[in-house]
């Protein structure tokens, strides 16, 4: 008898805790769907790359498997041929994107589009992850397309720069969609390794709370957690800056120095990331450089990832070779962000007379650009 009670507890404390979860499940349900006055969240990833592709296989995969969002993801690709067929006919029959991910495959629901046109009709959510280069050209196409209220979220590691100092991405995004909110996600995720569902963290920067839920509800999965700060700023530059760091940390490897130069590169980095943000930006948060799009994306890009690995193919070379060489021979068709963005540093840098007080990122610059020998990485 006492057996059978203890089963019977047991058994009610089971439909308790499922009644709990059900009920946690249908307020997150309602939380999405009230942002859109019932309506379901309809996504679309614009770029497929392999960050893109990643990021697809992701939220194809949450979408299922959460309420509040539309199943069909639409994935728009720039036509390209591969063995004589189009990238999005392979992609939409073998469910991969043999040039940029391979070996990873998406959800049935992922549908690559080659018409920006069409791959937006109707979409709330707008996932911009393609090289920042290309945004006024494609802007303007993705205007009266998508969803009346639609909103933004930027998976670009880049920025942009006036005679003035940095522009965000992110602004720019809100500048050519007519003021649409933009939050940004930022981490450290190395794409081939998020694909595989290897453990990682990536931080959403928001402006308005109710977006940033509803961006935080989208990506977030057990091997992708995802947090959020109101800190679009902090994210979204340590984003970028963290490829100009990565160069240095690649200069190190190529010239054979150890982990406690690298250590010491990384350190400098940061500090020279967080006085930048904070000289050029208000607002900006302590606690984001704590985050994984902080100090957690810095390291892991400065030991993996394509600004590193080209950077120390450059300093075995001595220096000789092209930036645009070591591109094409080595990155497939993908383009490094770390050198874009080293030149653009310095430009600023110098317009404002204070590079001095940036010496590791000038010296990066040097390196990069200027001609000076790898050695002097660690000579500044």
């Amino acid at each position: 008898a006492r057996i059978e009670m203890v089963a019977r507890v047991l058994f009610a404390a089971a439909c308790l805790l499922l009644a709990v979860d059900a009920g946690a499940s249908k307020l997150k349900e309602s939380r999405v769907l009230s942002l859109r006055g019932g309506n379901k969240e309809k996504v679309c990833v614009i770029g497929s790359g392999n960050w893109g592709s990643a990021i697809a296989k992701i939220v194809g995969r949450n979408v299922l498997e959460k309420s509040g969002f539309d199943p069909e993801v639409k994935m728009w690709v720039y036509q390209e041929q591969v063995d004589g067929k189009n990238l999005t006919d392979i992609i939409n029959t073998e469910h991969e994107n043999v040039k940029y991910l391979k070996g990873v495959k998406f959800t049935d629901n992922v549908v690559a589009d080659p018409d920006l046109e069409s791959a937006v009709q109707d979409a709330t959510l707008l996932i911009f992850v393609l090289p920042h280069q290309f945004l006024t050209r494609i802007c303007p196409k993705i205007k009266g397309n998508h969803a009346k209220g639609a909103r933004a979220c930027s998976l670009i590691k880049g920025i942009e720069f006036s005679e003035e100092g940095p522009i965000l991405i992110s602004s720019l995004i809100k500048e050519e969609m007519g003021g649409m909110d933009v939050s940004v996600l930022m981490g450290a995720n190395v794409a081939n390794e998020a694909a595989r569902d290897e453990f990682c963290e990536s931080t959403v920067g928001f402006a308005t709370p109710a977006n940033g839920a509803v961006w935080q509800e989208l990506f977030d999965c057990p091997t992708f957690k995802v947090s959020s700060i109101q800190d679009v700023s902090g994210v979204e530059l340590c984003g970028a800056l963290k490829n100009v760091v990565a160069l240095g940390a690649g200069f190190c490897d190529g010239l054979g120095l150890g982990g406690n130069t690298k250590a010491a590169i990384i350190r400098i980095g940061l500090a020279e990331t967080i006085q930048f943000c904070k000289m050029f930006f208000s607002g900006i948060k302590d606690q984001t450089f704590l985050e994984s799009c902080g100090v957690a994306d810095l390291i892991t890009t400065c030991y993996g990832g394509r600004n590193r690995k080209c950077a120390e193919a450059f300093a075995k070379g001595g220096g000789k070779t092209s930036w645009d060489s070591i591109e094409a021979e080595m990155l497939n068709g993908q383009k490094l962000q770390g050198t874009i963005t080293a030149k653009d540093v310095l430009t600023v840098l110098n317009k404002k007379g204070i590079a001095d007080k940036f010496p590791l990122f000038s010296k990066i610059h040097q390196i990069a650009f200027e001609g000076a020998p790898p050695e002097e990485i660690v000579s500044f």
